[in-house]
């Protein structure tokens, strides 16, 4: 059955975190003297995302898997057109370093034999649809606890091959119970729509900050922008 319906309380917290970044984004509309003020009420709206709503123990709902959107139902996005492909997705692996005591490559397999987290969760793009999926990947915290941060290590980037799109996380998000090193798709592998071999996946964060096609997991003292950050979209992107 698919569920392509946002609910009052889905369109709030849209509405809260996304308004400004579309009223930028509409129509080419460079702005003028109001970008600024919209951008302070984007990084307010951030503040209170990540200080006041964020909560290790505030969990976004689970579905069964009968309420799935057909996979042909569920949209696929990317920067680079067609779909980016490895080609010899056999050498592929995550970069993760900065400001870590021991970075590391990561092979697909050696994710795969971490404690694994299954879901099915709703997702939300920016642009008002949603849809049903299951999701299978390592927890970010377990990648996290491997590499040791150092005390001055704030925000995650993340990088990828699609196009060179990247974006940032706080700690706190990349700390979270449900957010996941994602390589499954509705129970078979991830596919090019979306994101093989690998994708940052957490249902607390709206589509355009759950990174696909990674590369490379960097730690920063200072907060990284982003792709679609820099244009103007939130930063915290917190549903």
């Amino acid at each position: 059955m698919s569920d392509r319906s946002l609910s009052r309380r889905d369109l709030f917290r849209l509405g809260a975190v996304a308004g400004p970044a579309a009223v930028a984004a509409s129509c080419g509309w460079q702005g003028g003297p109001l970008v600024p003020k919209l951008r302070a009420i984007s990084m307010f709206n951030d503040w209170v995302g990540e200080k006041i709503l964020l909560s290790s123990t505030r969990l976004a709902p689970v579905y069964p898997r009968s309420r799935r959107t057909p996979a042909h139902l569920f949209p696929a996005y990317s920067i680079t057109h067609p779909l980016p492909q490895l080609a010899d997705p056999t050498a592929w692996g995550l970069e993760v370093g900065g400001l870590v005591r021991k970075p590391m490559r990561l092979t697909l397999e050696m994710l795969q034999a971490l404690p694994s987290v299954t879901y099915t969760v709703k997702h939300h793009c920016v642009e008002g649809w949603s849809a049903i999926a299951t999701w299978t990947g390592a927890p970010l915290s377990s990648v996290i606890a491997m590499v040791e941060p150092k005390p001055e290590a704030k925000y995650l980037r993340f990088d990828t091959f699609d196009s060179n799109y990247f974006n940032g996380w706080d700690l706190k998000s990349a700390m979270h119970p449900q957010t996941i090193l994602a390589y499954s798709f509705n129970g078979g592998p991830l596919g090019p729509a979306h994101g093989a071999p690998l994708r940052v996946y957490a249902p607390i964060k709206l589509g355009y900050k759950l990174t696909k096609y990674l590369t490379a997991m960097t730690f920063t003292a200072e907060r990284p922008g982003g792709y679609w950050e820099d244009q103007g979209y939130p930063w915290l992107g917190g549903v």
